[in-house]
């Protein structure tokens, strides 16, 4: 039974890869300090004896005993809300962490691969985004602590494949929902259903004319599998292509869940980017992918994943108070 570790494996996205590599027959180890992710998320994987549980924090050294085949990183804080909050454990997963399981990597012989992020891009000048944008972002600004740490993590990554020709891959992620995310991250998809579901107003930043392409998680994970067992070296776009601006969507939201609210204006957050669009060129001709899941398809399985929130949850303002 090969043998994969997954960083980041009670968060939204590692939560799901656990799923598919379970289901494909590998032996998972999930690995989280548990500041953003929360256990709830997997822990239906704790009864089998396929998969392992570490609390730990990637920062600090790495060490997994025994053989290991795959690693696949994807610990980090991943939404506003929490990079504003804990910037500096953000650059530090991306690149403290980062350098830790590269290591283990080169230690294991695993190929490993790295949760980048179509942040990388910035508030783009080139639309849609392809892999050789190189972007445009600002370092010292709020959310320069998550694009700072996403575009040194493909440095050193790609570092580690030229000098130690260690297997990695890149992967950059564009907008993706679906059912674990958390309610009350900052994000657009969980913030309008939440709002929605409590009968607030849904709050759009800006005049709502700014872009974003929301892809399915189900399809993220295919085209992430995909990636891992091509053999390409170089990041790629996993996205879905179909953009819609902010105030479409809030309508949409209304319209899926049935609600009257109003729609309220507040303004734009610093460096927010104003269009984001990934060009899927490269994944459709070296993995032979692209989104299965229409928009509305993937928006009525979120909504059914927040209906089954208590209404203390669905109350809840904070993730949780950071130190």
């Amino acid at each position: 039974m090969k043998k994969v570790l997954i960083t980041g494996a009670a968060g939204f996205l590692g939560s799901h890869l656990c799923d598919r590599f379970i289901k494909e027959g590998f032996h998972v180890i999930g690995m989280d300090n548990l500041i953003t992710g929360t256990l709830k998320n997997i822990e239906h994987l704790f009864k089998l004896k396929q998969f392992e549980f570490y609390h730990h924090d990637v920062t600090k050294f790495v060490h997994v005993p025994g053989e290991l085949d795959y690693i696949l990183h994807f610990a980090s804080p991943a939404s506003p809300i929490d990079y504003l909050k804990i910037p500096i454990q953000t650059l530090k997963v991306g690149s403290l962490g980062t350098h830790n399981l590269l290591g283990l990597a080169k230690e294991k012989k695993a190929r490993i691969l790295i949760a980048s992020t179509s942040e990388i891009y910035g508030d783009p000048l080139v639309h849609p985004q392809n892999e050789e944008y190189y972007g445009n972002v600002n370092t010292i600004g709020p959310r320069g602590v998550y694009d700072e740490a996403k575009r040194f993590q493909e440095s050193i990554t790609m570092a580690y494949h030229t000098y130690h020709k260690l297997e990695t891959r890149i992967v950059r992620i564009f907008n993706t929902y679906g059912p674990r995310m958390r309610l009350n991250d900052g994000r657009v998809v969980p913030a309008f259903i939440g709002q929605a579901l409590r009968g607030e107003d849904l709050t759009i930043f800006g005049d709502g004319l700014q872009t974003r392409s929301f892809c399915y998680v189900d399809d993220l994970v295919e085209g992430i599998y995909r990636l891992l067992f091509s053999d390409y070296v170089y990041p790629v776009n996993i996205g879905n292509p179909d953009e819609i601006t902010i105030k479409d969507f809030a309508e949409e939201i209304i319209r899926l869940t049935k609600t009257d609210q109003k729609v309220i204006y507040k303004p734009l957050p610093t460096n927010d980017p104003l269009q984001r669009q990934p060009d899927i060129t490269k994944a459709k001709e070296i993995l032979d992918w692209e989104p299965k899941t229409n928009r509305s398809e993937g928006m009525k399985f979120t909504l059914n994943y927040f209906k089954g929130f208590s209404t203390e949850e669905l109350q809840k303002s904070e993730h949780r108070d950071f130190q």
